[in-house]
This record gives structure tokens, C-alpha cells and sequence, in this order.
């Protein structure tokens, strides 16, 4: 993204774009020919007892802001059932400066923790540029909301010809009693779709519930990922397996049990490395490290594929896990790879499931 310039607005770094000392802002008017959301517009009255032609009793016009329950239209929308919250927020770009500033307004209609209460949430918002993950901004926590204000401006440095690359997602949390952070949902915007526009651009958006796909548990792996910069060298390290599901068409009195690693880059396969076979149980024991090259820029264009295999020809896979930026993983598989970059030249170690 540019320089990787990602501040609040307000800020010393955000002062020239309009900013001030303070870290929240209030949305101005709608500006330009695209928005998402209506205006009103009053209408002068005439005495329905005589005609436009002849003398007019004006009744006065209609004040639009008498009549206004919020600041933005649409607030009486209705929700459905199953609905986990609208978001309010408007983006700008300045080409001058190259800056995307982002005000995050308001949600509503977030769930609560208790049934029947709507005060039970503590919800925040990161913000991303898609697929950078490994860096975010984030609102500060509202207490005791269903319904949180924000009215926080947030700024990217990001060139034109990088917009129309990514991708804004805003994930919203919720920190429980118990201090654990929990995901709401999220709403993610092209912004291609949205580049170019005039002025400032208001969006209102549902948000979307996180996608946990659920399908059969074949066993777990351990997992070790670690990084080193200076080397441009990862290495991938197979431990410890648990469980693994085989087919009974398969099953033998010693099970032998292979694994092969694949690096990916640019989702093609550009090296691919396997460990020793291993027999016995349904929980061996690979314990080998594997070294690729990979340049720094590469990263978030690669991945990591670890495939168990059985059978004496190792062709009959037991199941998969890919490890990878935002383009190929998701959930625990994305977040152990976010805390590898986050923690170069250490060994980060964890447990997936295969499928």
C-alpha cells in the first residue's frame, strides 16, 4: 500500500488532509453523483382554494431538518431475522495527496450477548486494505451497544492504479465478559466498483457473517512456521499428527503415512517436497523441517499446502491444510500465517485440522 502509511486522520501524519488535534470527525454532507443513500427536499405549498394562476396563500416550505430523527436517511429500514447489523461510513480519495480516507459513522442493530437486552455488546472495528492483513486501524471500543457511534476517520496512503487491486473489509468484535475478543461479522467493498467518484462517496452496508465452513474432520496436524527475512527462507516444519481418518477400504494392520509439502506462488505450484514414510498408528509422528525461498515481496502471494497421505504408493490422500496470505486461507489457517510475519525468526506452532 504506497508508503504503508495507515493513521488516524487527526493525527500528525494525517494534519495536511484536513485533520485536526482530534481523532473524530463528523461526516459532511454527501457530495458528487454517486451515493447510496437519499436526500429529502422540501416543496413549497399552495392554498388548495386557488389556482397556481391566480393569488397563492404560501403556506412557508417544508424544513427537512424539523423533521429528522438522525443525521442519515434510511434509519427506519426494517431487519430481517437473522440480521447481525448495518454499518453507515463514507470513503474519500484524494489523488493529490494519494489518500483514501475512510469515516467509519455509525452500526446498528448489532446482536447482543443477552437475549432480549440491547446493551449487550462492547463492539470495535478493525479496518483492512485487502489482502494485506498482517496491518489494520481500529476504532476504539464502544460500551454497552448495540447501536455504537463511531464517527472515526481513518486514512491509507495508496496510489490510484493500487485501488482498483483491493479490497476495504471492516470486521466488527465484540470483547465479552470474559476479556475474549469475538467476531461479529464483516462487510468487505471492492474498491473498483466505487473508484472513481466525486467528493465523498456515503455507504450503508449489512454486514456478513463470518464463513465457517464445516466439513468432515479427517484428523489434526502440528504445524511449525517461521520466517527469516535476511535468508528470505521459510521453513515449514511437520510435527505430530492426531487421529487421522482412513477409510476402511484402506486400512492396514501398520498404516504407512506419508506427507508432502507444496509451495505455491501466484496460486501455481513451484516446489513440492515430501517427508519419510512413517508407519504404525493413526497418529504418527513426521518431525521434519522443510526450507524454501521466498523474497519478502512474495509473501502475500504465497502459500503452504501440507497433504497426509497412506499407502504403500502414498497416492491415496488422507486430507489437506493450506497456510497462506488473504488470496488462499481463511480462519485459524490465515491467522497462524499473520502471526508468522508478525514474529520473524521464531518458530510459531499450531494445530489444524485436515479436510
Amino acid at each position: 500500500m504506497g508508503s504503508g502509511d495507515t493513521t488516524p486522520v487527526g493525527s500528525t501524519a494525517g494534519s495536511e488532509y484536513g485533520g485536526d488535534s482530534r481523532t473524530t470527525t463528523s461526516p459532511g454532507p454527501c457530495r458528487g453523483s454517486f451515493t447510496d443513500i437519499p436526500t429529502m427536499s422540501g416543496t413549497p405549498l399552495t392554498s388548495p382554494s386557488h389556482p397556481p394562476s391566480g393569488a397563492t396563500c404560501n403556506l412557508g416550505t417544508i424544513n427537512p431538518e424539523l423533521y429528522k430523527t438522525d443525521e442519515l436517511e434510511g434509519d427506519l429500514d426494517q431487519y430481517p431475522d437473522d440480521h447481525i447489523g448495518r454499518v453507515w461510513l463514507q470513503l474519500e480519495y484524494h489523488s493529490d495527496a494519494e489518500k483514501l480516507l475512510v469515516t467509519l459513522i455509525k452500526a446498528k442493530n448489532l446482536p447482543s450477548r443477552l437475549i432480549g437486552s440491547i446493551n449487550s455488546c462492547d463492539p470495535y472495528v478493525r479496518l483492512y486494505l485487502m489482502p494485506d492483513e498482517r496491518r489494520y486501524l481500529q476504532t476504539k471500543i464502544r460500551k454497552k451497544t448495540c447501536n455504537p457511534r463511531f464517527d472515526e476517520t481513518f486514512g491509507f496512503q495508496i496510489t490510484a492504479r493500487e485501488l482498483e487491486d483491493r479490497a476495504l473489509k471492516l470486521t466488527f468484535y465484540d470483547v465479552d465478559r470474559d476479556k475474549k475478543h469475538v467476531v461479529i461479522g464483516h462487510v468487505l467493498f471492492l474498491l473498483k466498483e466505487l473508484y472513481p467518484w466525486e467528493g465523498k462517496r456515503m455507504l450503508r452496508r449489512d454486514l456478513e457473517r463470518e464463513v465457517s465452513l464445516s466439513p468432515r474432520e479427517l484428523g489434526q496436524v502440528e504445524l511449525s512456521l517461521c520466517y527469516n527475512e535476511n535468508l528470505e527462507r521459510l521453513t515449514v516444519t511437520v510435527g505430530d499428527t492426531k487421529q487421522l481418518k482412513v477409510d476402511k477400504e484402506l486400512r492396514q494392520e501398520k498404516n504407512e503415512f506419508q506427507s508432502r509439502i507444496a509451495l505455491l506462488q501466484q496460486t501455481k505450484v513451484s516446489k513440492t517436497k515430501k517427508t519419510a514414510v512413517v508407519k504404525g498408528s493413526d497418529s504418527p509422528s513426521f518431525n521434519e523441517s522443510f526450507h524454501f525461498k521466498v523474497a519478502l515481496d512474495a509473501l502475500d502471494t504465497t502459500a503452504i499446502s501440507v497433504i497426509v497421505t497412506v499407502g504403500r504408493k502414498a497416492d491415496k490422500v488422507v486430507g489437506r491444510v493450506q497456510l497462506g496470505s488473504f488470496m488462499f486461507a481463511r480462519g485459524r489457517a490465515l491467522e497462524h500465517w499473520n502471526l508468522m510475519l508478525s514474529k520473524k525468526r521464531q518458530n510459531v506452532k499450531q494445530w489444524h485440522t485436515l479436510t
